[in-house]
């Protein structure tokens, strides 16, 4: 699948499950999107669900049906060279929760990308000045927290880092709000507001597991039960992906201190055993249909 590269207007690297969400949310909001990773068979992968998506969540929201998912993919280019990345007009990085990792695709990206392109970062818990340290544009480096999944949550948590410039934020939040999103400015700190809560409610989710208080069935039927959550904890940990979740734990606990961030030994047992949620097939719950 190919495009012209003057219709490019929003670049979203990483084809993971925030990747692949940003993806569907910008080109059903009509934007043409270069979705880049280095994976090939990840970029098939993305289409794939894209498509399928596209029918599912038209459903669950008569706002988001269309009538053909194929024009959707068609205003989708899929690519595995960063270096494509130049001819947009802004940008959405997506890539994994790791420091070494990030710092090598931002500064790549700060070579190829007109300096005046601003790059929105999700992350969910690194703060946004040390990845726009990565950059020679931290000015134009601003935390963009997706909710996922993206085409069905509107309001997106942006973050200015202690550098980015107030031009950017507005920007970033106009492209945004173009796309159909909402926004909330908060403070660059670790985790944010959404994830320094929502991963503390994880963490203390697994340890109820850990102690055998209950089952994640359980636990997740009680908290949207009881508190109105659209999906419990558990199910959230395994959609985001625990790997991800426990990333985001090191990342709070190292920053922040504070040993209520120490991510349950549970949760470090099943990444390191494979057991990462959906993406992996299992996590807290079996997903091998």
């Amino acid at each position: 699948m190919t495009r012209d590269s003057e219709r490019r207007k929003v670049t979203v690297v990483g084809a993971g499950t925030m990747g692949v969400g940003a993806a569907h949310a910008f080109a059903v909001a009509g934007e043409d999107v270069l979705l880049l990773d280095k994976d090939q068979q990840a970029l098939d992968r993305a289409l794939e669900q894209i498509e399928a998506n596209v029918r599912m969540y038209g459903m669950l929201q008569p706002e988001l049906a269309v009538d053909d998912p194929r024009r959707v993919l068609d205003r989708i280019t899929v690519g595995t060279d960063l270096g494509a990345a130049a001819g947009s007009d802004w940008l959405i990085e997506n890539v994994t929760e790791n420091h070494a990792v990030k710092k090598e695709v931002l500064s790549y990206l700060d070579q190829v990308c007109a300096p005046g392109v601003p790059f929105g970062v999700n992350t969910s818990a690194i703060p946004i000045g040390v990845l726009g340290s990565y950059t020679s544009r931290p000015e134009r480096v601003v935390g963009v927290h997706l909710m996922n999944p993206v085409p069905l949550k509107r309001l997106v948590e942006v973050i200015p880092g202690p550098l980015t410039s107030e031009a950017t934020v507005a920007a970033m939040r106009a492209r945004l709000h173009g796309v159909g999103k909402d926004t909330v400015v908060v403070n660059d700190s670790p985790g944010f507001v959404t994830n320094r809560i929502a991963m503390l409610m994880v963490n203390e989710a697994v340890h109820l597991v850990a102690e055998g208080v209950s089952d994640p069935a359980g636990i997740d039927r009680l908290m949207r039960g009881c508190l109105g959550h659209q999906m419990g904890p558990l199910e959230t940990a395994d959609l985001i992906g625990l790997d991800t979740v426990l990333f985001s734990l090191e990342v709070l606990a190292t920053h922040r201190d504070e040993e209520k961030f120490v991510p349950s030994s549970l949760l470090r047992e099943y990444v390191e055993s494979g057991r990462l949620g959906r993406k992996s097939g299992h996590g807290f719950y079996s997903y091998a249909s």
